[in-house]
């Protein structure tokens, strides 16, 4: 099953009135952005929702980590522009130069300013959407094809070697083109399948471990707070993480694991992270 079927089938739409919020507050742990319930990473495909609240989605444009998001979240402000006036327009169009001058992406920056200079004319806008569905399109495909050899794992048709190794040409080959929602999710469905052989789920720890510090945090994260998780695959994640990272990215990682598990809210891992100096979670 995809996160796409998944999602669609067990999430009704978010809670409106705090999303804005949430997404800061996931900001300022230095996360990807997560749904309101923190049950799973906000897609592309959420913003095609065009009732979405546009405050949250200039929060994602600006913060969001996932450009993917970042250039999603752009569409139902845009398309919301062409039909307004007077005072309302100026107001959106204020808010495009904020997400201009703010954004942590460059992509969504030039979408922005092309927007601005084009007084955001539908042409530029389904221009814009076009050149998003280019990224995303190859790279869901890949994803698909990918599955077909998860299937071929649980089968028992191929081994742990070579799975390993086409696991690592589908993380290059999507890398920036994928949202990571989804990559992450098919990351958690390997760790919490019973039919994929533990010696897998070890050498997917071992290629996670050298994985950029957020995603990798996010991650390993993931793997720990998973309730039906094996003994010994959280023993053997803590030892990797003992042997390869520094104690900051451990306790980061340890921290974000309590949160997923509700021991801690958003505001008290936040805390914790400014009084213990860590510079990635606050």
């Amino acid at each position: 099953m995809s996160i796409l079927q998944s999602d669609q089938n067990n999430s009704s739409p978010e809670p409106r009135y705090d999303l804005a919020d949430h997404f800061l507050a996931c900001a300022r742990l230095g996360r990807y952005l997560t749904v309101a319930s923190g049950t799973r990473f906000f897609i592309s495909d959420d913003f095609q929702d065009r009732s979405v609240i546009h405050e949250a989605a200039a929060v994602a444009a600006i913060y969001s980590k996932d450009n993917l998001v970042a250039e999603a979240a752009l569409m139902p402000l845009s398309g919301n522009i062409s039909h307004l006036k007077g005072q309302e327009r100026d107001k959106y169009e204020r808010l495009f130069h904020l997400i201009e001058q703010q954004t942590l992406s460059e992509d969504v920056r030039y979408s922005a300013k092309s927007l601005i200079e084009s007084r955001f004319r539908e042409s530029e806008i389904r221009e814009i959407e076009a050149q998003l569905g280019g990224k995303i399109s190859p790279a869901r495909e890949r994803y698909r094809l990918f599955l077909g050899l998860v299937k071929q794992l649980m089968d028992q048709k191929i081994t742990a070697k070579p799975f390993i190794e086409e696991f690592k040409e589908f993380t290059q080959d999507v890398a920036g083109k994928l949202d990571f929602g989804i990559y992450s999710f098919c990351l958690d469905s390997l760790f919490r399948s019973l039919q994929i052989p533990a010696t897998v789920k070890k050498l997917l720890v071992i290629e996670i471990i050298a994985f950029p510090a957020l995603i990798r945090r996010e991650l390993l994260s993931n793997v720990l707070s998973y309730p039906g998780q094996t003994r010994d695959l959280v023993e053997f994640v803590g030892s990797m993480m003992d042997r390869q990272l520094d104690p900051e990215a451990v306790i980061e990682i340890d921290l974000l694991k309590d949160l997923k598990l509700r021991r801690f809210s958003m505001e008290a891992i936040s805390e914790l992270a400014i009084k213990s100096g860590l510079s990635s979670l606050h």
